[in-house]
């Protein structure tokens, strides 16, 4: 891996605190999907035949199963996907599609399985989180509101100047977003690479963990293996699992994370300290002083005294 990395720069951010976002999560249980799955209209029921007899998706019974095909029914109706490609990733919780979006914009299209996610753990990162109080424990609500952790985790991300893929609607159990890299030349992770530049990465690294927790998040589960890099930039993916820093076991995770990142940058060749890493992380970047105005400062004489 060679060159320099930049930052992205961040929008104006909202005040810390007001991550207790409103997610309207009363209707995760009633979803406009499984409404079009119930009733079977033949349009909805044409695009179920077409889907399952593409080639791509034959194996994928466990996938997509009819509550899936009409999330992404609806997500096609919406102009968010006009076209499936193939596999990006596949993985034992969810895979990604390369598809086709509005304006010919290359997606990714990541579907979560609702019989096989690991329901114990999202449990783990969802209890303790202000914005799911009251989940309930019906497996498919979790994966539901899992699913719309993520889009909201990755916008507030974005907004606080943090690089991750851009969020572009959800639905039921199937997230759309931009797609960094391609099938054929997907993005490699940083443990896949050989880091030429680990200072400037370390530097990338560490501070992006310090605008998300400035956002009032904490990763979770960040490793070498949940940074990508694709054409000279670092991108942090898979921030289904990020919590509040009011979440009961918020700094837990965050010193996790300190301790995986350290490690590997450790292995770098690098003098990485989990607790020096930590300290910077939640520390607030100071503002800089700014000089005295001798138009406006009273006493100009007596600073420059003191001063002496």
């Amino acid at each position: 891996m060679t060159g320099e990395f930049g930052f992205v720069e961040p929008d104006e951010a909202d005040a810390p605190g007001d991550e207790w976002e409103d997610l309207d999560l009363d209707d995760i249980a009633q979803t406009e999907a499984d409404k079009i799955a119930r009733r079977q209209d033949d349009e909805f029921d044409e695009f179920r035949k077409r889907v399952k007899n593409t080639e791509q998706f034959k194996v994928e019974a466990s996938v997509f199963d009819d509550a899936t095909l009409a999330a992404l029914y609806k997500l096609t109706r919406d102009g968010h996907i006009v076209a499936f490609g193939g596999p990006v990733s596949t993985g034992k919780e969810a895979n990604v599609y390369e598809a086709l979006g509005a304006d010919e914009r290359e997606v990714a299209a990541k579907v979560y399985r609702i019989n096989t996610s690991n329901f114990r753990q999202m449990r783990d990162y969802l209890e303790g989180d202000p914005r799911f109080e009251g989940i309930g424990s019906d497996k498919k609500q979790v994966v539901v509101a899992w699913v719309r952790k993520e889009f909201s985790n990755l916008s507030r991300a974005r907004a606080a100047g943090v690089r991750v893929p851009e969020p572009i609607a959800v639905q039921r159990n199937v997230l759309v977003m931009e797609l960094v890299g391609h099938a054929e030349d997907r993005a490699r992770r940083l443990a896949e690479v050989d880091v030429e530049n680990p200072e400037t990465a370390f530097e990338v690294v560490r501070e992006y963990m310090r605008r998300l927790y400035s956002a009032g998040l904490i990763h979770g589960d960040l490793s070498e293996y949940n940074l990508i890099i694709h054409d000279g930039e670092l991108v942090v993916i898979d921030l289904g699992q990020a919590v509040t820093v009011h979440h009961p076991n918020a700094d837990d995770f965050l010193k996790r994370d300190c301790r995986n990142v350290a490690s590997f940058f450790s292995r770098q060749g690098l003098d990485a300290d989990a607790d020096d890493l930590h300290g910077y992380v939640t520390t607030p970047e100071a503002e800089p002083s700014a000089e005295p105005d001798p138009a406006t400062d009273p006493n100009p004489e007596d600073r420059d005294s003191d001063d002496e």
